[in-house]
């Protein structure tokens, strides 16, 4: 079983929370059809029309965060728009929260985020071209972290030799995000530092119906560090792993399911 990487990177991201209302609020994470959307990108595929695609029968799509971040609240001044000859100004500015992601020093750190796939029904061909732009970095669309000013680059292409296999029961040290309902216990670590490692748990958008039918079909409920270490879990029997093969190096994995 082959599965291959890439990193993403930028300095600030926002990946706005679909329940959000007038306060953009985001998650530290890209959800599953923010991911769609980047690999769309890549590809140079038209909007909406890659849904299917890169749906959870055709690609598995699994996410590790890097870099140990950060989410702090800006005030937008947006026009206020109430008709359409209101767009000079003439209704005044309103001022909208916006919550962006950063590293823990936004001068020098960026975020870093390392996106696992996995191809199940994908077309041959389609994949294949998906590795070739990601060998070379020849996104056909600018990548960006959620807003359209948070761009992001490419690196860090990797292949691994991959088996799936069944958890075993004990904790075992994950490297990616991980689905909740297959944890059973979890142990919070300290780093070199003392501090304690940050869990969170998201409900997330993953699958659309269909191709330019933006209604949800699937989420998925995720747990994962935004300390960038690894999760120290115990999973539940029913529980699947991807093993992670590169050398001498081994890595587990989940996809989102």
């Amino acid at each position: 079983m082959e599965v291959i990487s890439f990193d993403i990177s930028g300095k600030i991201a926002h990946f706005r929370k679909y329940y959000a209302n007038n306060t953009a609020l985001s998650f530290n994470i890209p959800p599953r059809t923010t991911i769609m959307g980047m690999l769309a990108a890549i590809c140079g595929l038209p909007k909406d029309s890659y849904y299917e695609l890169f749906s959870s029968r055709n690609i598995d799509i699994g996410i590790a965060l890097h870099t140990r971040t950060k989410k702090t609240i800006h005030r937008l001044n947006l026009l206020s728009i109430k008709g359409l000859n209101d767009f000079r100004g003439s209704k005044g500015h309103v001022q909208t929260p916006f919550e962006i992601v950063t590293g823990e020093d936004l001068k020098d750190s960026t975020i870093t985020y390392r996106i696992f796939l996995r191809p199940l029904e994908i077309p041959e061909e389609e994949y294949k071209r998906l590795k070739e732009l990601l060998q070379t970095k020849g996104n056909n669309f600018a990548l960006t972290l959620g807003g359209a000013s948070f761009n992001a680059s490419l690196s860090k292409y990797q292949e691994y030799e991959a088996t799936e296999r069944k958890t075993l029961p004990c904790f075992e040290y994950l490297d990616s995000a991980i689905n909740s309902d297959d944890v059973e216990n979890i142990e919070l670590e300290t780093d070199k530092g003392g501090r304690v490692s940050i869990v969170e748990e998201e409900l997330m958008p993953a699958d659309f119906v269909a191709n330019y039918n933006r209604e949800l079909q699937k989420m998925n409920r995720m747990l994962f560090s935004v300390s960038a270490s690894q999760l120290k879990v115990r999973l539940k029997e029913s529980a699947m792993v991807i093993e992670l093969i590169k050398g001498e190096k081994k890595k587990l994995i989940q996809f989102m399911k």
